[in-house]
């Protein structure tokens, strides 16, 4: 059973979050010749002020 864990920055639509699942699932089944039930996708929304990247935070000014 993959499960499939992703961690992104909040904000993405319910929408957005449907479409990744539905084509990581078909693709993951493809590859890995696993059934779409088998496989599991987490989604993990990080608050910008909880991301650092190169020593900023996602949340400070550019």
């Amino acid at each position: 059973m993959p499960i499939i864990r992703v961690e992104l920055l909040e904000g993405r639509s319910v929408e957005q979050r449907r479409e990744f699942a539905e084509v990581v699932t078909r693709e993951t089944a493809r590859i890995l010749r696993c059934t779409p039930e088998a496989v599991n996708v987490v989604f993990s929304e990080v608050r910008r002020d909880e991301w650092a990247v190169a020593g900023k935070l996602a949340s400070d000014p550019k």
